[in-house]
């Protein structure tokens, strides 16, 4: 076995592969291999484990006996030429080189050269030397970095952090629609493959501006026109076409991820407009409520059943009850004003207090006792008592509800008295107060206690058009 060091050509093969690396490396903007040659790089991944078992075994091998087996050293130099070789072919496909995979290559490179020298040691009968056990330490290390760069171009940088809280990867409950779900989507899906360390087709999708940008096909997207969108239309071509994206066999993106992209560019592909800003009506609003769906079903599953007759036997002409989504227990009303107003309307909902998540009274003359009942729905998420008579002392009845996060209480007499208790509402995300007594002072002092707060205070004539065409109250003709 020790005359495999003996024989010459695997001297000559160890030091060829060694020559024709450090060429690659230093001439790679003159190098232009043929198909063949290229295709050759795509074996990298497959191949690049080999090296790094039989290094590592090897350097135990070396600390633990006297003598490493010539078989293996020869095989774990060869193998690490080769891998170091074939990653260079196939970095070759990349027309600009992050970081990550500018050091990846050169470590690699390293990795191969460095077991050539050990080789080359042991064949002199070095290999028991302190410079070589030295070597050997430094060669397990940048087997280590080397393998760490290449973890980052394939998973991201962020590969080895540790496992966040799962609510971290939850979806806001008035999402951005750029940063926090299609930027959620190409990150899952697309970001291994185009970031600015792995740039395939030139292509890199971490920020907006790099996807108007573009890659070697010109920009990815064409706001407002998704016709022209070469990203949808990569998404759209069948598995089995080259030019599809993610590639046959990676992870592929859902019809409800497409569609949400495509309407996401057909509004203009905005990096600002919000789930609050469409309409509930509009494809993106419900695309985006269908993908949050698995949040919310999770928060409203320990809501008490509520039965279909239960909600038929509830409902009038003038109290509409609906689920939230699906057959969740999850319950949002809306009140209209009967021609004789009668408190029990909505007292005699009290039976599924627990359940309302969404109530509309807008317009409704209510007084003390439907003001208490209201404190009593304390998962309330969404209340609108616009157009009401409530005042500043109504608006203490309502501090129970801590998970309140949008709340429109304009046209109404409500002064800055109410800022404080509005204040206490740590999950509020939208307060609509146009037409109120509260001062510029209060709105300040609003949106100081609670930075992230939307105050809708004023409102275009625009707007207020498409509030009027879609509200539950109809202003008199």
């Amino acid at each position: 076995m020790e005359q495999l060091y003996k024989k010459r050509w695997i001297g000559y093969l160890v030091f060829g592969l060694s020559v024709f690396l450090l060429f690659c490396l230093c001439f790679e903007s003159y190098i232009k291999p043929p198909v063949l040659v290229s295709w050759l790089g795509r074996w990298h991944p497959l191949i690049l484990h080999f090296p790094i078992v039989l290094l590592a075994v090897a350097v135990f091998t070396s600390f633990t006996q006297k003598k490493v087996a010539a078989l293996l050293l020869i095989t774990a130099t060869l193998t690490a030429l080769i891998t170091a070789i074939s990653g260079f072919l196939l970095g070759l496909d990349e027309s600009q080189k992050g970081d990550l995979l500018f050091w990846h290559q050169w470590l690699g490179a390293g990795v191969a050269l460095f077991a050539a020298l050990w080789y080359w040691l042991e064949t002199l009968n070095y290999g028991q030397h302190i410079g070589t056990k030295t070597l050997q330490i430094i060669l397990i290390f940048l087997v280590a970095i080397t393998g760490h760069y290449g973890g980052s171009i394939t998973h991201g940088e962020n590969f080895l952090d540790m496992p966040k809280d799962k609510s971290y990867a939850k979806i806001p409950d008035n999402p951005l629609i750029y940063e926090h779900i299609v930027d959620r989507i190409l990150e899952q899906n697309c970001v291994s493959c185009h970031n600015p360390n792995k740039q395939k087709g030139e292509l890199v999708v971490t920020s907006l501006k790099d996807l108007i940008k573009g890659g070697e096909n010109g920009s990815s997207i064409h706001a407002g026109n998704p016709d022209k969108s070469v990203l949808l239309n990569r998404l759209y071509l069948p598995k089995e076409d080259k030019e599809h994206m993610p590639p046959e066999g990676k992870k592929q993106l859902s019809t409800t991820e497409i569609e949400i992209i495509k309407e996401w560019i057909s509004l203009g592909a905005s990096d600002t407009l919000r789930l609050n800003d469409l309409k509930t009506n509009q494809p993106l609003a419900k695309l985006v409520t269908k993908m949050m769906s698995p949040n919310q079903l999770e928060k409203w599953s320990v809501l008490p059943i509520v039965q279909d007759s239960t909600i038929q036997r509830l409902e009038s002409d003038y109290v509409t009850i609906r689920r939230v989504f699906g057959n969740t227990n999850a319950l949002s009303i809306n009140m209209y004003t009967p021609p004789t107003y009668n408190p029990d309307l909505i007292l005699r909902l009290n039976a599924i207090r627990n359940n309302i998540i969404e109530l509309d009274l807008s317009g409704l003359p209510i007084e003390a006792k439907e003001i208490e009942f209201v404190a009593s729905c304390t998962n309330l998420e969404s209340l609108e008592i616009d157009k009401t008579a409530i005042t500043d002392h109504d608006i203490k009845a309502l501090n129970t509800l801590t998970k309140l996060k949008s709340l429109k209480v304009s046209e109404t007499e409500i002064g800055d008295k109410s800022t404080a208790v509005l204040s206490n509402f740590k999950n509020l995300k939208n307060l609509f107060i146009y037409e109120t007594n509260i001062s510029q002072n209060g709105i300040d002092q609003l949106q100081g206690n609670n930075p992230e707060l939307r105050i809708i205070s004023g409102i275009s004539e625009e707007l207020r058009a498409a509030f009027i065409q879609t509200d539950s109250i109809k202003k008199e003709q």
